[in-house]
């Protein structure tokens, strides 16, 4: 039976020199964008978890890894992070992890959904109170007619 390579994506803390990227493809084919802060590799493991492990594993001492997550998302279109963090930290999260009564990855994930819950009813209150303001000085069609404009003249980049 075949071992299923898995799609991860490396966001590194900084641009890698080009000696650097050279050294860290000798031990595993990598695809890097264009400023050398994100690396695709394909990694064969049984489940995406262990795949993410085996590459830190293999490239942590090599690369300013920040985070390492699957490129696909799962049949529930969930994306698996990996993050290496402190001792210090991890010794928090597994305390309060504790206290809840859960484990620290479930800690974290709860935590994660929360906050890019709140993050997306923020934005949803911002843009409710931004298009309220706009409407005080024109008309629906004609403020429908500008975002149509817009939407067909941008790049889909969000805008701050």
């Amino acid at each position: 039976m075949t071992m299923p390579h898995h799609a991860l994506e490396i966001t590194l803390t900084r641009p890698l020199a080009p000696a650097e990227l050279r050294h860290a493809t000798r031990v595993m084919p990598l695809a890097a964008n264009h400023n050398t802060t994100r690396l695709m590799a394909l990694v064969p493991a049984k489940t995406p978890r262990r795949s993410a492990h085996r590459l830190r594993r293999l490239l942590d001492t090599q690369l300013p890894i920040d985070v390492i997550t699957t490129h696909y998302p799962d049949k529930s279109g969930q994306v698996l992070l990996n993050v290496a963090l402190p001792p210090v930290t991890r010794t928090f999260l597994k305390a309060a992890a504790d206290r809840a009564g859960q484990s620290p990855e479930r800690f974290v994930q709860l935590a994660l959904r929360h906050a890019l819950a709140q993050h997306a009813s923020n934005e949803a209150d911002r843009l409710d109170q931004e298009v309220r303001r706009l409407l005080a000085h024109t008309t629906a069609a004609h403020l429908l007619s500008a975002v149509g404009h817009a939407l067909t003249q941008t790049s889909g980049v969000p805008q701050p």
